[in-house]
Parts: structure tokens; C-alpha cells; sequence
């Protein structure tokens, strides 16, 4: 048996964190792991030692949005290299083409169907 994936989802919104979370374990080898703001997915790699494969950010968040924290990661020697999925309700293709040149990995667009959401991801991670 493989070590399982392990998958950050960053989002302010406690409803959509806790979808997303029920949405990727129906895949048994996702390992999820959430945080409400940038600051704790910030405090949540830099205290507990984890890394996860995947970071799933949302790009509208009060405080620091999710460009910022990718901005953050990939300044640090030690994040740098985790990819980053923006999840997001702004997909406008110039959006896209933003987040992408801003170094994320891909996007996913909200609203998502819950169903199909660890497929799309496991679709992303073998990109």
C-alpha cells in the first residue's frame, strides 16, 4: 500500500472547508488536513513539520488571499516546491491565465460537484 497523498485546503468559509475535506476523503488514500486563513496554513507548515503534496488555496479570503499565500510559499526554500491549486468562484480566463503565471498549478472552479471532486483532483496531481 502507498503512502497516501496529503492535501491542504485553505479556505475562510467552515461550510466549503468541511465539504471539500468530506469531498477528497472519499478517496482513501487523500490525507486532508484544513486551515481557515493563511496564517494558520502558514503556522500549520511551519510548527507541525507536515507537507502536503497538494495545497488547495482559496483566492478570495480576508487577511492574506490566496495569491498572497502562494506569493508566501513560494518565496520560502522549505514550500516552495508544493504545488498549488486555486479554488475559486473567479475563473474568468484572464484569471486563470494570472494565477498560472503567478506559479500555481492549476485551478478549480467553484461551485465544484463534491462527487467529483477527489477524481478531478487525482485527475491534477497525474498532470
Amino acid at each position: 500500500m502507498s503512502d497516501p497523498t496529503r492535501i491542504l485546503y485553505v479556505d475562510d468559509e467552515s461550510d466549503i472547508r468541511l465539504i471539500v475535506q468530506m469531498a477528497l476523503k472519499l478517496d482513501p488514500n487523500f490525507d486532508v488536513r484544513t486551515a481557515e486563513s493563511g496564517d494558520a496554513a502558514l503556522n500549520l507548515l511551519t510548527t507541525d513539520g507536515w507537507r502536503p503534496d497538494l495545497a488547495m488555496i482559496d483566492v478570495m479570503m480576508p487577511g492574506m488571499s490566496g495569491p498572497e499565500l502562494l506569493g508566501i510559499l513560494r518565496a520560502d526554500a522549505h514550500t516552495a516546491s508544493i504545488p498549488v491549486v486555486f479554488v475559486t468562484a473567479r475563473a474568468r480566463p484572464e484569471d486563470v491565465d494570472e494565477y498560472l503565471a503567478a506559479g500555481a498549478f492549476g485551478v478549480i472552479t467553484k461551485p465544484f460537484d463534491p462527487l467529483k471532486l477527489a477524481p478531478q483532483v487525482r485527475d491534477i496531481l497525474s498532470d
